[in-house]
């Protein structure tokens, strides 16, 4: 049993309060997933010449001012970076090949949990509340975001095992349920060049996502192909750098509601999720149809 939140902002007056008005909601699925929480935000894009990363490394005391200098130096180019807890995001002037290279190279023991113009993925085991805290949530301002609350049931609680997981430029994938051909699918995903940081299944989720957007898919037709391949009970909620997309699996025994205004479009394993939301009295309030993609985006780049 997990849970899933999400929060797309239409009203952009709301941005500055996008990370107090998703706090309270992430919170609510505590019961759902009391061991390790996380959450992906957008806002604060880069220009297209550059990219964003999510960096992490287990010190808090890293150094992260080290890495920016030797990113300078090494890629003669302009790096901004800030840190928040044991993650830092930089944003570097150069391509995500060149970036995501150097950090390879410079740092292996930095793990990149997002690369993109707009996303940053942070996540920790532990409560949800906590890692609000951790990251200052609720200061945190952006257009849309998706989070997750984790009760482990197919592999270990680490912090690579929390979701979201990045599933490419500017994508993330959480997911509720559980899938029965993840340990085939990712013998074959790998076959294809995926790499896969933990056991977890809904990683292989996010690889197969991965995969079917390298094969030219657009992300209607990858979810689309997901009901195919994918066995097993899932509710899954997918960052895009527009905006978010909820599936259910054919037979739909996960839990999800939607909830929509004039000033945005919410989703949540349980409707307590949303009751702190400004007008929710007043939202057109539905649950998502088992099979059916449901994308709200603003108009693409």
């Amino acid at each position: 049993m997990c849970g899933i939140v999400g929060l797309y902002l239409k009203n952009k007056a709301l941005e500055s309060q996008l990370g107090a008005l998703f706090e309270p909601m992430l919170i609510a699925m505590t019961d759902r997933g009391p061991d390790s929480a996380g959450f992906a935000i957008y806002g604060d894009e880069v220009a297209d010449d550059s990219i964003k990363l999510t960096l992490r490394h287990a010190d808090e005391n890293y150094d992260w001012a080290a890495l920016a200098d030797s990113a300078r130096a090494e890629l003669n180019t302009a790096v901004e970076w800030f840190k928040n807890s044991k993650v830092a995001v930089f944003k570097i002037q150069a391509s995500a090949a060149v970036a995501e290279a150097f950090i390879a190279k410079a740092a292996p023991e930095v793990l990149i949990l997002s690369a993109g113009q707009s996303i940053e993925i942070l996540k920790e085991v532990g409560l949800p509340v906590n890692i609000a805290e951790t990251f200052n949530l609720k200061g945190m301002k952006g257009s849309h975001i998706i989070g997750h609350t984790r009760m482990a049931t197919e592999s270990a609680v680490t912090m690579e095992g929390s979701h979201p997981f990045s599933t490419g430029m500017d994508l993330c994938l959480v997911h509720n349920g559980s899938l029965s051909n993840h340990n085939r699918l990712r013998e074959n995903l790998k076959r294809e060049g995926i790499v896969f940081e933990t056991e977890n299944d809904s990683e292989v989720a996010a690889g197969y996502l991965t995969w079917r957007l390298q094969q030219g898919d657009s992300l209607n037709e990858a979810l689309t192909n997901s009901l195919k391949d994918l066995d097993g009970f899932f509710t899954f909620t997918i960052g895009t750098r527009d905006g978010f997309a909820v599936l259910r699996d054919p037979i739909a025994c996960k839990p999800a509601v939607m909830a929509e205004t004039d000033d945005y479009v919410a989703m949540a394993s349980e409707y307590q999720a949303l009751t702190t939301l400004p007008g929710i009295e007043n939202a057109r309030i539905w649950e998502p149809e088992p099979a059916t993609i449901y994308v709200w985006e603003r108009s693409s780049h």
